[in-house]
């Protein structure tokens, strides 16, 4: 399915070296953001306090968040699991050990001043909140997340390279691999640079780009090989200039119909999907950038050519009596 189709090839990779040194910029620009000022991570990684509380009536996640911070509850996570009427409380780690035999007590004291009829009218009745269930998170349960989520990261790098060194060739793997860990740096610098909170959320929607964009690079690659078998004439530059030329609108229904869901996930989903919409986003820009301005070149540099997927007759010869 096509919306357009454009007749003649843009030459992309003429300006390669100009799209590669905008990547390199952005890239340096993220690693120093994470080593400068790291990344803000949210309480499945740093410990903390977790309580499960039931309403009979569904309360507003705004005003609940607004009082906890009244009362001194500062990077709380606040939001709805299961029904509307539940609701998941995360508390980051007291400094004071004191405190945290007490979080749970605070938490529900401060809910339960929270009114049915908002905060703007203190008269209104007060929404009683149920406590089910209250439990503290350990900052080692932290520390095991946050080495399972590397773990898992490079995991599926490893596959990915596999993945496509079977199925195209090591040029190939290389370039895709370092276009799509580019992307992942790039959302983590975000990350790092205005301080979001970086979530198990997060961390999904970190490896879903990552294999977004390899299938972007997929489709690429298939054209480039395909183009190198059909048409003899034409230079390395030039098939790669008609492989991205020839799927872009494929790329624009693909990314832009990802982009409509994800974009109402950013709008509609509240605080518990913003981040992770968030981070979606900013994968599919880059992701887009990448697969096709940054792998391409990468492939060319590296020395791709139609004679690496030809393969060569070998005429047996009689044997002479």
């Amino acid at each position: 399915m096509e919306f357009f189709r454009i007749k003649k090839d843009i030459p992309f990779m003429r300006h390669a070296l100009v799209f590669n040194v905008i990547s390199l910029i952005t890239f340096l620009l993220a690693v120093f953001f994470l080593a400068t000022k790291g990344l803000h991570f949210s309480i499945e990684f740093t410990g903390g306090t977790v309580l499960e509380v039931a309403y009979a009536e569904a309360p507003d996640l705004d005003k609940l968040r607004k009082q906890m911070e009244a009362d001194g509850f500062t990077d709380t996570q606040v939001q709805n699991f299961g029904t509307s009427r539940d609701v998941l409380i995360r508390v980051p780690p007291s400094k004071d050990p004191a405190e945290a035999g007490k979080v749970g007590e605070r938490v529900m004291a401060s809910l339960q001043k929270v009114g049915t009829g908002g905060m703007e009218r203190p008269g209104a009745a007060a929404a009683k909140p149920e406590l089910k269930r209250v439990e503290f998170v350990g900052p080692q349960v932290g520390k095991e997340l946050a080495s399972d989520g590397a773990l898992a990261l490079l995991l599926v790098v490893i596959g990915i390279m596999a993945y496509l060194a079977m199925r195209f060739e090591w040029r190939f793997a290389i370039s895709a691999i370092i276009a799509n860990l580019h992307d992942v740096v790039i959302i983590l610098g975000f990350f790092a640079l205005f301080q979001w909170e970086f979530s198990l959320p997060v961390l999904a929607a970190v490896l879903a780009v990552l294999g977004y964009s390899v299938n972007e690079s997929v489709v690429v690659f298939d054209r480039v090989r395909e183009t190198f078998k059909k048409k003899r004439g034409m230079t390395t530059p030039e098939v790669l200039d008609h492989a991205i030329t020839s799927t872009i609108s494929r790329t624009i229904i693909t990314h832009g119909s990802t982009q409509l869901m994800v974009t109402s996930m950013l709008i509609f989903g509240g605080a518990a999907l913003h981040y992770f919409a968030l981070a979606l986003t900013i994968g599919i820009l880059f992701g887009i950038y990448s697969s096709v301005l940054v792998a391409s070149p990468l492939v060319m540099w590296l020395g791709v050519s139609r004679e690496q997927f030809i393969k060569v007759k070998v005429e047996k010869q009689e044997a002479v009596v």
